[in-house]
């Protein structure tokens, strides 16, 4: 099956809140002392300005919106770092009925050429901890640690 990586249309923005919302749980369940369950995980109006912004895409598969990716353009500057210019995925998620069908690769061919044309730095990300899956995914498409978070309670 093809997959067509493209923006969304505001009318698919219920699809769109239930991926988010699927992701949502995954942290409640990982985490229910920092994550709690919410009515809406992407207001309307973020969607929108989003689209508007064209920094929301979705992977279509068979007719149906089966992932979603938001990114950020990041530019870095300061006395003690390297200006860089950088893509940050915001949120990359797959609709667990499609998942392991090529979506993620899709998307990342997509970020890989969004880099390229833009002459950016590189892409940059944040996983959850318990999220055994996703950081897999990410190492085996090249992406190497660059900070850890920590907390104590």
């Amino acid at each position: 099956m093809e997959i067509q990586i493209r923006h969304p249309k505001l009318s698919e923005y219920d699809e769109v809140e239930a991926i988010m919302k699927q992701v949502q749980q995954m942290h409640v369940d990982w985490r229910p002392d920092i994550y709690q369950y919410t009515r809406t995980v992407l207001p309307f109006d973020v969607f929108e300005q989003s689209v508007k912004d064209e920094t929301i895409f979705v992977a279509e598969y068979c007719g149906h919106v089966a992932g979603i990716l938001l990114i950020m353009y990041r530019h870095t500057k300061g006395p003690n770092l390297i200006t860089r210019n950088t893509i940050f995925i915001d949120s990359m998620a797959v609709d667990e009925k499609y998942r392991g069908k090529g979506i993620g690769h899709a998307f990342f061919g997509l970020l890989k050429k969004l880099k390229d044309q833009k002459g950016y730095d590189g892409i940059e990300l944040q996983v959850n901890a318990k999220n055994k899956a996703a950081y897999q995914m990410y190492s085996n498409y090249g992406f190497t640690e660059k900070s850890i978070n920590m907390e104590l309670f």
